[in-house]
């Protein structure tokens, strides 16, 4: 690293850590309904399922300072990442008695189910960071803009890191979506957004809600919460189960590997369709991300049929290279005989339809 990005880095997270430390904590008293969750520890905070087996992570100032002065080799695409360019009118020709299933990069979908609109985790901005002038760069615009995007029936976040919660997101659809499904204290997140607090149903892990004729469970992961240095673990994590007209879809959110996706298969029965994270991972951080292997363990666990890969290809948040997670688990899935979905961004997977999975990435650099 020059010296030139390093003075730009270490400005940034001057900047960064003093806007971090100057944000609101959640205050001293616990809010009753997640002082009686399971998950609630010590200080109101949100903690993980036992799991003797997860590793400790390394210390947040030895984590920063290998980002300020650690080298990195090909986290960023030299090519432009392919994208098929979305309209509403294209969308609004899809089968509305099926449900599908559109890449819009990252960890954020929209979902057509049985002809209702829906949205995961859905991040638009031009960085994942709390400013948008330094901070992780997407390597792709959105294959839709989101004044394009048509009425929401729901909208479901994973938990409240900035690359799964973008605020300018939630304040540009406000007026466009009818309901919100978050953890225990994201609400919190989208209320101080202008979000009108009878929308969002906020839940706790095993808990479960009807919207019209989509069933939503939020269901366990391994993971942490927090946007300021002084809200840690002040909100929940989850992973989600979607189930439209017969069909039923798992999304992970973000997950170290750990017992509760086999719980989560065994209480299911398994998954037509599995959203799984395959990105981000570091022996600096073992336990809140999977390596590709683990994801593929994950995905057995978890009992599914379809393996569709996320929280790749959008932004540069780890050392690994950018393909890495792509390449391991595509030559896992082809050895196991795993069915693979690699969908390119702005792609469309309809569940139960037949479909030829491309490496899109295989000659990119």
């Amino acid at each position: 690293m020059s010296l030139l990005p390093r003075r730009l880095a270490a400005s940034f997270f001057t900047a960064l850590f003093s806007l971090l430390a100057a944000g609101c904590a959640t205050g001293d008293e616990c809010d009753p309904r997640y002082a009686a969750s399971p998950q609630i520890g010590g200080e109101c905070r949100f903690r993980n399922m036992p799991n003797p087996q997860a590793l400790p992570s390394e210390s947040g100032w030895k984590i920063w300072s290998r980002f300020l002065t650690g080298s990195k080799q090909g986290t960023v695409p030299v090519d432009p990442i392919p994208v098929r360019r979305l309209d509403r009118a294209a969308l609004d020709t899809l089968d509305p008695a099926a449900n599908h299933v559109v890449r819009l990069g990252h960890s954020s979908h929209l979902l057509k189910l049985h002809g209702k609109y829906w949205l995961i985790d859905p991040v638009f901005s031009e960085r994942a960071s709390p400013v948008q002038w330094f901070g992780p760069k997407r390597f792709h615009a959105p294959p839709i803009t989101l004044a394009e995007l048509p009425p929401i029936e729901g909208l479901i976040l994973s938990h409240d890191h900035y690359d799964h919660l973008d605020l300018g997101a939630i304040d540009a659809l406000r007026a466009r979506v009818q309901r919100y499904f978050v953890p225990l204290g994201v609400g919190a997140r989208l209320r101080d957004a202008g979000v009108a607090p009878e929308r969002i149903e906020e839940f706790d892990w095993w808990q479960a809600s009807r919207h019209g004729a989509v069933q939503l469970t939020a269901t366990p992961s391994q993971h942490f919460s927090g946007r300021t240095l002084r809200d840690r673990d002040s909100t929940l994590w989850a992973s989600w189960v979607i189930e439209s007209g017969g069909e039923r879809i798992f999304y992970s959110g973000d997950s170290g590997y750990f017992p509760g996706f086999a719980q989560i298969g065994e209480r299911f029965g398994g998954f037509d369709l599995a959203l799984m994270e395959n990105g981000a991972y570091d022996s600096y951080w073992p336990a809140v991300h999977m390596t590709p292997e683990q994801t593929v363990q994950a995905f057995r666990d978890l009992r599914g049929k379809l393996l569709y890969l996320v929280h790749n290809s959008t932004f540069d948040l780890a050392f690994h290279t950018w393909r890495d997670p792509l390449d391991r688990a595509a030559a896992l899935a082809q050895d196991q005989a795993i069915a693979l979905a690699t969908p390119e961004i702005g792609e469309v997977l309809t569940l139960g339809q037949p479909r030829t999975n491309v490496r899109w990435w295989k000659d990119l650099r």
